[in-house]
């Protein structure tokens, strides 16, 4: 759906974990692993976490064609569920536009309680998240807060006061505007680091 190569907002993510030593990450929503192989190439450790079957199973095809097995971890999950990580040992978090699927504001909340649960402390977390800005936000059928469906898919739009709610615990290194695609889409790139 977003293309074979890495992503603007991982390219970004991988020169603020290696500023800050990140040796073993999450992703989440890793999709077919496009990301998931940039940290990887580069000598991190990912685990990367999808609800889609076919998606782990390409991202295990990638990672054995690249040689990359020894640094890919993919798993089937649910976000909505405890991430299965233990307390304290996990150095960096990411996610491309994750936050704004198909969750109420509190199951992101709680996700990103499971994120800060599991990183260490000074333990980074970015992601990203179509904004109030886009185009498509209150286009479609609206399906509670600030959900709303368009052709058959579900997005989460965020305003900076909703990514400030997602605090607790985390100090705000930088939230960012940006621009994806041909439409274009509008996001926020949130970084904040585990206080």
């Amino acid at each position: 759906m977003f293309g074979a190569s890495s992503s603007n907002p991982a390219r970004y993510t991988l020169e603020i974990f290696k500023k800050n030593n990140v040796k073993n990450m999450i992703e989440l929503g890793a999709g077919q692993g496009r990301d998931s192989l940039l940290f990887a190439k580069n000598d991190i450790y990912v685990h990367a976490l999808d609800y889609s079957q076919s998606g782990i199973g390409k991202i295990n095809e990638k990672a054995s064609e690249f040689k990359l097995l020894n640094r890919v971890n993919a798993q089937l999950f649910d976000v909505r569920e405890r991430l299965p990580f233990e307390d304290n040992s996990i150095d960096g978090c990411y996610s491309h536009m994750l936050y704004c699927m198909a969750l109420s504001f509190e199951e992101i909340e709680n996700l990103n309680n499971e994120v800060h649960r599991v990183l260490k402390q000074g333990g980074l977390n970015v992601f990203t998240v179509r904004n109030i800005e886009d185009g498509d936000y209150q286009n479609g059928i609206h399906r509670g807060e600030d959900l709303y469906e368009s052709n058959g898919f579900i997005v989460h739009f965020f305003s900076k006061e909703k990514i400030k709610k997602l605090l607790r615990g985390f100090e705000l290194l930088d939230m960012s505007n940006f621009e994806e695609g041909s439409f274009p889409r509008r996001l926020y790139r949130a970084t904040m680091r585990k206080k």
